[in-house]
């Protein structure tokens, strides 16, 4: 091989060997290289729900992640998806095996069947799986309909209850996310305030769900940053034209960002402002549960980055 010899050629050479590899790196998950302009960009941490593929196997949903720019992925069960079911069936060490094979992390598991306080099993088992850092996410317990005074002193006191599995979450290198879901004790928007408020430990916070809220998007926009530093996961879906009942395909796919009314840029770009860190999940849920959003696994993702090119317009 002839050596260069002068700084000219070997500047050269390493940027051609810098956008060989560039090149290379985006055609592993199926994109473009980025510039560099680009790469100072404020990006997302994306993670893909297992369940936007129904019950299609894991070794399919697997080689999607990256395709989907996201580097992690929430382990759904029944009967959004079978996932976790899965891997009981196929055991830890396959899936082990699997995550690694296709450079994919274990981001998070959604535990809503099991609610917040029976988790400890779940913790240790995410640990095995997924080492520091996974996300448990579940729903609140406590009662409905609340408001004032009385729903503050509820959120205070389900937050004293979960103070010991926040310890062994802490202990274990776990987190755990609480959705503000409908119906639940956590909903409103006080009540969101009053538990990020209130979820003093590292270990516990929100999965942010704009879904579930009014659909107004500086109002959302405004709430989202108020309580950022809590978010650990952040679904991006909005309402669209519900997801309670079974309705014509491009009706189902509202929810997706881009695709219904709800503004996602005041959001997005609200969060970024507050340094936002956590995971951002693009989420819909089809009717009736269990089914993919769409025929085919290449339909799915190229479905999810359409939203997520939407959402990385709203940055902008």
């Amino acid at each position: 091989m002839t050596i260069p010899k002068n700084t000219a050629s070997l500047t050269s050479r390493r940027q051609f060997c810098t956008t060989v590899a560039a090149t290379a790196s985006a055609s592993v998950v199926g994109m473009p290289a980025r510039s560099a302009e680009e790469n100072q960009k404020p990006r997302l941490n994306y993670i893909l729900s297992s369940a936007m593929y129904g019950y299609t196997a894991l070794e399919e949903i697997l080689p999607e992640v990256q395709k989907t720019g996201a580097t992690a992925i929430d382990i759904w069960p029944k009967v959004h998806g079978n996932q976790r079911e899965q891997i009981d069936e196929m055991g830890f060490n396959r899936f082990v095996d699997l995550l690694r094979k296709h450079d994919v992390r274990l981001g998070a598991i959604t535990c809503y069947s099991l609610g917040p306080f029976n988790l400890q099993k779940e913790m240790q088992i995410a640990k095995r799986l997924g080492g520091h850092g996974v996300t448990l996410v579940c729903g609140a317990r406590g009662p409905k309909d609340l408001s004032g005074t009385e729903l503050k002193s509820a959120v205070a006191d389900f937050s004293e209850k979960l103070k010991p599995h926040v310890e062994a979450a802490r202990s274990l290198g776990c987190k755990i996310a609480i959705e503000n879901h409908a119906n639940s004790l956590i909903h409103t928007h006080d009540s969101i305030l009053w538990f990020a408020e209130m979820a003093h430990s590292s270990s516990l916070g929100l999965a942010f769900a704009p879904h579930h809220l009014p659909q107004d998007a500086e109002k959302i926009a405004s709430l989202a940053g108020a309580v950022c530093r809590k978010i650990f996961l952040f679904y991006a879906q909005q309402h669209g034209m519900g997801s309670s009942q079974k309705l014509p395909q491009d009706q189902m796919l509202t929810q997706m960002p881009g695709r219904g009314p709800l503004d996602f840029a005041p959001i997005m770009k609200n969060l970024i402002r507050h340094d936002y860190r956590g995971l951002t999940e693009i989420f819909m849920h089809p009717v009736p549960r269990g089914i993919p959003i769409l025929d085919t696994t290449p339909a799915i993702t190229e479905e999810i980055n359409r939203s997520r090119a939407y959402l990385d317009k709203c940055l902008e």
